[in-house]
């Protein structure tokens, strides 16, 4: 489906409200489902359709909402937030262009597409409207405006819910909230809406009612999937968005020829990108800029934020927390990984290990029960059970440097700033704090002594 062409066609995006519903402190469209905001869907479709530069009408929150969205957007404030019409009061003078069209839009609706957004628009242009109305029909209309048309299936207007008589409530076609707009028709008539309803406030709906009354043609574009015009007003509803949005991107994922083992347990945010024949079995959550390489296996009972696994890898029971790894990784069982890690080619780090800010060479293996941080460790590397680099000494972190082909035995602590060069040794339950030469033992703990007779001699001190 072609493009809308951004040069022709404008999109206003409203996210200027509290959303007292949500009961919180964060603006209602920065609340988040399935890893993004809710008005970065609505961002995204404008993207998707061909818009680069909607406006982003703001108010409360707005410094908030203008630090989480940046540049993709150009915006306008919404000082007084006295209704959806006033909000595009605002935002009209701010569109240079006097001819051509104009998308508006909700924030709080990230079921929205792009392709809606442009089949909405060539409809509009294909009808001869000067308006168009997103409609859906939906089981429920409880809470959204209905669509009043007369027999012939002319739309007459929208009615708002607080407005609607018993009959109009019965009406199951409803407004989604999004509208396509002869750009110069809207402005001829903004200027006279009224505040002469429930709430008091500007509706935007009101400017059907107006364009109608001045001869123009209004029409109404109704949505193949109902749940486009789902909205998220308060917790309940954001679950239901979640839901959704999850299954859109499960299904993607799994045309794109990963295997998906449970999609009723597996979370993965949109955006995260994963390879052909890897398999994602349950329980595993990827959330953020996460990239998943071909042929890996992932989870169970995995969490994966930001991080980028290659090809040929297997993560098990572990978090991983902006970590990089190259191909052949084997992560797990019960690992943590923290930012600033890359793992080079067929490295292994097993059971109950943290690695934290480290570089670990190819082919080199942590494989259990070990913490090491703030290192650099070599390739071809052996990192016995129970290994602690000691980085931290109270106020500053120090780095451990473990050159190529090192083995370090079991429960050794490296007290950091500290190398151990290529080729050497380190006895098992040493304490290093010196540098170790290249291909030299080094042993640091206290020489074993046996003292005899030490039990017997201890009874009977302690019966006595």
């Amino acid at each position: 489906m072609p493009k809308i062409n951004s040069d022709n066609c404008q999109a206003i995006i409203l996210a200027a409200g509290k959303g007292t519903r949500m009961k919180s402190d964060l603006p209602k469209v920065l609340h988040k489902v399935a890893g993004k905001a809710l008005v970065s869907y609505v961002i995204d479709a404008c993207h998707e359709a061909g818009i680069t530069k909607p406006m982003l009408v703001v108010g409360h929150g707005s410094a908030e909402v203008r630090a989480a969205i940046g540049d993709e957007v150009s915006y306008c404030e919404q000082f007084r937030q006295l209704g959806t019409g006033h909000a595009v009061m605002c935002a009209l003078p701010f569109i240079k262009e006097k001819k051509g069209e104009v998308l508006v839009m909700c924030g709080d609706a990230p079921l929205i597409e792009g392709k809606t957004l442009i089949a909405l628009r060539n409809y509009f242009r294909e009808s001869g409207a000067v308006c168009t109305v997103l409609s859906a029909e939906m089981k429920n209309p409880a809470g959204y405006g209905r669509i009043f048309r007369e027999g012939t299936g002319r739309v007459l207007g929208i009615i708002e819910e607080k407005d609607a008589t018993a009959s109009q409530k019965k009406i199951t076609e409803i407004n989604t909230g999004t509208y396509c707009f002869d750009l110069a028709a809207l402005r001829s008539v903004i200027d006279e809406l009224d505040t002469n309803n429930a709430q008091g406030e500007y509706y935007l709906t009101q400017v059907l009612e107006l364009l109608i009354a001045k001869g123009y043609q209004v029409n109404a574009y109704l949505c193949e999937d109902s749940n486009t015009a789902l909205g998220v007003n308060d917790r309940i509803q954001q679950a239901a968005a979640e839901k959704i949005l999850r299954k859109r991107v499960l299904k993607d994922i799994m045309l794109e020829g990963a295997t998906i083992i449970d999609p009723k347990t597996t979370y993965i945010e949109k955006g995260v990108k994963i390879g052909a024949d890897t398999v994602i079995r349950p329980n595993t959550h990827l959330r953020g800029n996460t990239v998943i390489g071909a042929n890996c296996v992932i989870g169970p009972d995995c969490d994966i934020l930001n991080s980028t696994i290659g090809d040929n890898s297997q993560v098990r029971y572990a978090v991983l927390d902006s970590i990089k790894t190259e191909t052949g990784a084997n992560i797990g069982p019960y690992t943590y990984m923290r930012p600033g890690t890359e793992l080079a080619e067929n490295v292994k780090i097993g059971g109950f290990c943290e690695v934290k800010n480290t570089k670990v060479g190819a082919g080199s293996k942590i494989p259990h029960l070990s913490y090491i941080g703030d290192a650099e460790v070599g390739s071809g590397v052996n990192i016995g059970c129970g290994c602690i680099t000691c980085n931290y000494d109270g106020y500053k972190k120090y780095k451990t440097e473990i050159g190529n082909n090192a083995f370090v035995g079991c429960n050794v602590n490296m007290v950091a700033p500290v190398k151990i060069a290529d080729d050497s040794y380190v006895a098992a339950g040493s304490t290093v704090t010196e540098d170790v030469p290249a291909e030299a033992l080094a042993i640091a703990r206290e020489r074993q002594r046996n003292i005899e007779g030490w039990v017997r001699k201890n009874k009977e001190k302690r019966e006595k």
